[in-house]
């Protein structure tokens, strides 16, 4: 199978008949064969009925319903464990991603050999109040990630080699850093393709003003799972040692002050009496427990076998 096309999508009943005959329309003017995937996350309207209506007119549509709501994150993940073909396209399912997109997204990878190639909305039709957070995060995420080719990290519109999406693991809120997953996991071939966005036909978005502040902790999360994920005891032991060194610097500053006072005679003070005595205490302490929290680290690393498993309640 040439490609899989995987659609998260929230209550988008209205856009999904449009959206797959567009879409079946590009794959049949290029031959392509084809599969979309249409991953709903817990919608409460027509969604999931839609979804069956669609699928009896066309056996290249298959869904996969979720329980409850999880999230983006989940149902891309889901996604792209069911996927089959050797390039997997993803896309918003509001029509703000336009399937002519994904001729030229399947060259790059098949042609081009590329890895990732990620969708840039250069020409925005967003309010401010998303585009500027957008903006500042993306300049963060280049700057952590040293992926400094892409302007838009969360673009919904990216196209995948298949081995890529079967050796990732997507949760939390990190769609918006796939390509920073793909790096950490040896995939470096990525690139990204201005793609048009098209402004919203039916409907209201689904994300809020929270996506902001969880996007940035699951940042701090990427980074630091990829950086110390197989090694915490690098980065706790590092704090640990340091920590651990300063304590007993400033116990010896107190010790040696103490001596000199005593060589010279003078009147002292009990070391107990002395702020830096709590504080090199603190200090060793300190660092005692966290070089063991990096050993307790290192035997639970990554080791939750149900971190992403979610309740399907149906697959057609």
């Amino acid at each position: 199978m040439d490609i899989s096309v995987v659609v998260p999508l929230l209550n988008e009943a209205e856009s999904l008949p449009e959206l797959t005959e567009w879409i079946a329309r590009v794959m049949a003017q290029h031959s392509f064969s084809y599969e979309v995937l249409l991953i709903d996350d817990g919608s409460t309207d027509e969604s999931w009925n839609v979804i069956n209506q669609l699928n009896q007119g066309n056996p290249a549509i298959h869904g996969i319903k979720f329980r409850r709501n999880y999230g983006k994150s989940a149902a891309l993940n889901t996604g792209f464990e069911a996927a089959q073909g050797n390039v997997i396209i993803t896309m918003d399912a509001d029509l703000q991603d336009s399937p002519d997109e994904i001729p030229e997204l399947y060259r790059r990878i098949t042609v081009e050999k590329f890895d990732l190639v990620s969708g840039w909305k250069a020409k925005r039709y967003d309010p401010l109040s998303k585009t500027i957070p957008t903006k500042l995060f993306n300049a963060a995420t280049r700057k952590m990630s040293g992926i400094n080719n892409l302007h838009d990290f969360n673009c919904g519109l990216k196209a995948y080699r298949k081995a890529v999406v079967k050796n990732i693991e997507v949760y939390g809120e990190m769609h918006r850093y796939i390509p920073v997953l793909a790096k950490w996991a040896g995939f470096s071939k990525i690139d990204e393709q201005i793609v048009e966005h098209r402004a919203r036909k039916y409907g209201s978005t689904k994300f809020g003003m929270s996506r902001f502040v969880n996007g940035f902790l699951d940042l701090l999360s990427i980074f630091f799972v990829g950086k110390f994920g197989k090694r915490p005891m690098h980065f706790f032991g590092s704090l640990g040692v340091l920590s651990f060194l300063t304590g007993i610097i400033m116990a010896i500053w107190i010790i040696v002050e103490k001596q000199v006072d005593i060589a010279n005679h003078q009147k002292y003070r009990d070391a107990t009496d002395h702020p830096l005595f709590y504080i090199g205490l603190v200090a060793i302490l300190l660092g005692a427990q966290l070089f063991l929290s990096g050993f307790i680290a290192e035997l639970v690393s990554r080791s939750a076998v149900d971190r992403n498993k979610y309740q399907i309640e149906e697959t057609i």
